[in-house]
């Protein structure tokens, strides 16, 4: 059986104009001869009747004391509505179709409600509907715990159960449709002059998502790893076949693919405050008693650089005053930079040539912007630098690795 697991977030659903459009892919996937799985989010966004956020704000506005099961009861309506209002449209195209809620389709997840992980998936109920020709329309972002109980997966739950469904029925492709062309060199919001990418290594991918991009979430890109199955990033309002994720070698081995390329694209996200914590003479647990207090209040730290002068480390702008008021109650005195935004280089190719770390810092001083702390990996490079720079810092490196061309 050739099965094709087709994603539609809530921008793709939210309009009778882009609701045609998914049917019409849907059509053009059934003309090929898939048997097809069809993955749905909530209509719309924040505002929107049907979206999570909507939904979230009604319970904010009445008690906002509703516990956590009884919440994920609540979330899974929208994905419910999705599905219901897609079977319909299909069955007056003379589609036959089925809906199935994530417990239907054989989820299970374990019991950490608004958060939840996969813990198996046992498609019998969906191959059975696909020998009966029938399209199948499964409720992102939700399953049910061996208990019975609803469970959502998160931020970024649907594309998670894309391509999590996509590895349980060995599927040959899964494609995430979005309001965008595919995966692009930077955010078009900042940089007017960014490409799509026409294809692209899953670690790249989750680099970027996991520093900013936010067109895929980075769990789901790691299921589809470890499966093998490739993802295809693509604009519901095209016929454009956008962006293919899939393994570095398959990328080397296509001769139509871009070789030899250092840097793939710039990520960013803002809004965290830089901590520096400085040691005095003779003191040698400074880097344990920080970063243990910050687990103890469940304060989320990035960008770390530790050294016997101190810590550097970043945390949200949200989190700063909490972090900043233990780490007084500590007795140190620690100096901050609020309002910082950090700005990633990624690139598969990037390990182990010269002179890529020179280029950035040329670029960035050649445009007054000061850098405040960096990092490196294999294929990323981090810089901090202040808030009101990052636009700026953004394009001056997309100009530099020349991603434009």
């Amino acid at each position: 059986m050739k099965i094709l697991v087709q994603k539609f977030g809530g921008t793709s659903l939210s309009t009778v104009e882009a609701r045609a459009q998914v049917i019409q892919h849907i059509q053009d996937a059934l003309s090929l001869e898939y048997k097809l799985v069809i993955v749905v989010s909530a209509m719309g966004r924040k505002g929107e009747p049907y979206a999570t956020d909507t939904l979230l704000d009604w319970i904010s506005s009445n008690g906002n004391q509703l516990p956590a099961r009884e919440k994920d009861m609540l979330m899974c309506c929208g994905e419910l509505i999705s599905a219901a209002t897609l079977c319909s449209l299909l069955h007056a195209s003379g589609i036959s179709s089925s809906v199935l809620s994530g417990a239907q389709a054989g989820i299970i997840t374990n019991e950490d409600f608004g958060n939840a992980q996969i813990v198996s998936i046992h498609p019998e109920r969906i191959l059975k509907l696909l020998e009966k020709d029938k399209v199948v329309i499964v409720t992102g972002f939700q399953g049910e715990s061996k208990l019975h109980d609803w469970t959502t997966l998160g931020r970024g739950g649907s594309d998670t159960t894309a391509t999590a469904l996509g590895a349980a029925l060995k599927a040959e492709m899964v494609d995430i449709f979005t309001d965008v062309e595919g995966i692009l060199t930077a955010d078009p919001r900042i940089v007017k002059e960014a490409r799509r990418i026409p294809v692209v290594s899953y670690m790249e991918i989750c680099n970027m998502a996991h520093h900013g991009a936010k067109v895929i979430h980075p769990r789901a890109v790691e299921v589809a790893m470890h499966a093998g199955i490739p993802i295809r990033v693509r604009s519901t309002f095209s016929k454009d076949t956008g962006t293919l994720v899939t393994h570095s070698d398959a990328i080397v081995n296509k001769e139509d693919m871009i070789q030899d390329r250092f840097v793939t694209g710039i990520a960013n996200f803002s809004d965290i405050t830089q901590i520096h914590v400085a040691a005095g003479d003779g003191v040698y647990d400074l880097q344990l008693k920080v970063f243990k207090s910050m687990a103890q209040h469940h304060i989320s730290v990035d960008f770390i650089n530790v050294n016997p002068s101190g810590v550097v480390y970043t945390v949200f702008d949200y989190e700063a005053e909490r972090a900043l008021s233990i780490l007084t109650e500590l007795g140190y005195k620690p100096a901050y930079v609020p309002h910082c935004a950090k700005v990633s280089i990624i690139g598969g190719g990037m390990n182990g040539v010269p002179g890529i770390m020179a280029h950035i810092v040329e670029a960035l001083t050649e445009n007054d912007i000061n850098i405040l702390q960096s990092a490196d990996s294999n294929t990323t490079i981090w810089v901090l630098v202040k808030g009101d720079d990052m636009a700026d810092a953004v394009r001056a490196l997309h100009k530099k690795f020349q991603l434009h061309r």
